[in-house]
């Protein structure tokens, strides 16, 4: 069942300047539960919420999904701005035209138990990168695997038993930047997209997802949780917005948040700025 406010609660959505630090904020509904803010690459911000998909203007005006099963806050534009590609509650990734909002199934049925969420799409518009979730035994595994954005055969790029989340695509297509539990506790790593050993990137005692890389490479945005948090649960206290350039950690915001805050690619086409959502109460 898609989120919703707590009483007395607002979804507050923010645009960043990166150059200097200023905070716009953009939209502010006290009844929708909106998250995970895209830039198409004409400059629109879209968001989900109630299952649906909407652009943001002057409010939210929804963008129509063809009868595609309600969505999650997992979903990504393509690079030409034709597309946008959208995780269903069904566990399946779904292309939908935004021209005429006609829908494709993109993924392969593997099974009842498995649930596909989507987070990158490659540079040249082919492939998707999503995180598999699948039950083995009463376990909860999570993967990186790709598929082409056309539909084909899926690829898995990693395959263990961390909980692995966010796979995003680097601007050069070389790698899937995602976080992990193989540190001990979430924190940002990059694989080669074609599969190999992973590069942990942060090293701290905070909890760190969805790492964004900027479309020009020069930094990399993510969620940062507190210490001792297990997975990326909503309504949380001190989550941060970071910056990681040229391996150094640049506090930008902090905020009450996390699940719907950041979890998709949030950069302005000319890297020049991102967007996030905030949730206070009262």
């Amino acid at each position: 069942m898609p989120r919703t406010l707590r009483p007395g609660q607002r979804s507050e959505l923010y645009v960043v300047d990166v150059a200097t630090g200023d905070q716009r904020l953009v939209y502010s509904s006290d009844t929708v539960l909106f998250e995970a803010p895209n830039w198409t690459p004409g400059g629109e911000l879209i968001v989900n919420g109630d299952g649906r998909l909407f652009r943001v203007a002057d409010g939210l005006e929804e963008i129509g999904l063809g009868g595609v099963p309600a969505i999650n806050n997992d979903h990504v534009v393509s690079p030409d701005g034709a597309t946008v590609y959208v995780s269903a509650e069904d566990g399946h990734l779904y292309a939908v035209t935004l021209a005429d909002g006609r829908p494709r199934r993109v993924t392969n049925d593997r099974g009842p138990g498995f649930h596909h969420y989507l987070h990158g799409v490659s540079p040249d518009g082919k492939t998707l990168a999503y995180i598999g979730l699948e039950q083995v035994d009463g376990r909860r595994i999570t993967n990186v695997w790709t598929i082409p954005a056309a539909g084909g055969d899926d690829v898995q790029v990693t395959d263990d038993e961390h909980q692995d989340d966010g796979s995003e695509y680097s601007p050069d297509g070389e790698w899937i930047y995602f976080n992990s539990e193989r540190a001990g506790h979430a924190q940002l790593f990059r694989i080669p997209a074609g599969g190999g050993e992973a590069e942990q990137l942060t090293f701290d005692e905070r909890v760190n997802w969805f790492p964004h890389p900027a479309p020009d490479g020069s930094s990399i945005v993510y969620v940062s949780f507190p210490h001792g948090i297990e997975g990326h649960p909503a309504d949380i206290d001190d989550v941060r917005i970071r910056l990681l350039v040229d391996g150094e950690i640049r506090e930008v915001v902090t905020l009450f948040g996390g699940q719907g805050t950041m979890n998709v690619p949030s950069w302005s086409p000319n890297s020049s700025q991102f967007a996030y959502v905030a949730y206070p109460v009262g």
